[in-house]
């Protein structure tokens, strides 16, 4: 009588043999292996950061640069026969009075309480007077008000106060129609004076054409176009 016992294997066996796999599969973690893992668990937190999107990070540099540069064009402008104001109160009729002397003139349009555009060429203004020195007085310098409801000549006056003009550097304002006048004139009238775009203009002389700047044009850039309307 065969006498052979078949094999039965019971819980326990099973979780001792499951035990005893694990255990044979247990990883080893040596210095080199935790480097790698500490490399993929770093790019794990760092790409989700890099993939967002970077005009997150840029929305206040808003302000204009003086690094930007600037465009130099050419032309014609009829200016109208208007009569603006000075700091003083004075009227400036200022067909006739860019007309009167023959020296290079430097022109650009400001508002007394712009906090972007105006102080970066008001202060630009400020630094060409510096620069020429003595020769300043050879340089008729105007700047227009675009906003003449709010500018007026006691503002223009303390305005011109805080950039230094001296007295070749005229602040003018006047009544709205006359300064969006002006501005249509020379094309720089935008709406709007939130929409104010830096433009500077340079003129050797009565009947000779503008040099126009738009943008940004420092000081150097400006004595240099003066210069060269000085001697051509």
């Amino acid at each position: 009588m065969d006498t052979h016992t078949p094999s039965h294997t019971g819980p326990g066996d099973r979780i001792a043999s499951s035990r005893a796999g694990r255990c044979r599969a247990q990883v080893v973690l040596t210095p080199g292996t935790f480097a790698v893992f500490a490399l993929i668990l770093g790019l794990v937190l760092v790409l989700p950061v890099m993939a967002q999107d970077p005009h997150e990070h840029h929305h206040h540099h808003a302000m204009p640069a003086e690094q930007d540069g600037y465009v130099r064009s050419q032309g014609s402008y009829a200016i109208p026969d208007v009569k603006l104001v000075d700091a003083d109160g004075a009227g400036v009729p200022l067909r006739s009075e860019l007309a009167d002397e023959d020296k290079p003139v430097i022109l650009n349009f400001i508002f007394t309480t712009c906090g972007t555009v105006c102080p970066v060429m008001s202060a630009t203004f400020s630094q060409v007077q510096a620069a020429l020195g003595p020769e300043r007085t050879a340089v008729r310098m105007v700047s227009i008000s675009i906003d003449p409801e709010q500018d007026t000549p006691a503002a223009l006056k303390a305005y011109a106060g805080k950039y230094g003009a001296g007295p070749q550097w005229q602040m003018l304002t006047g009544s709205l129609d006359d300064s969006i006048a002006v501005q249509r004139a020379f094309n720089v009238y935008r709406g709007d004076k939130m929409n104010h775009q830096p433009a500077t203009f340079l003129r050797a002389g009565p009947g000779q054409p503008w040099v126009r700047l738009d943008g940004f044009a420092s000081a150097a850039d400006i004595l240099r176009e003066v210069r060269r309307l000085r001697t051509n």
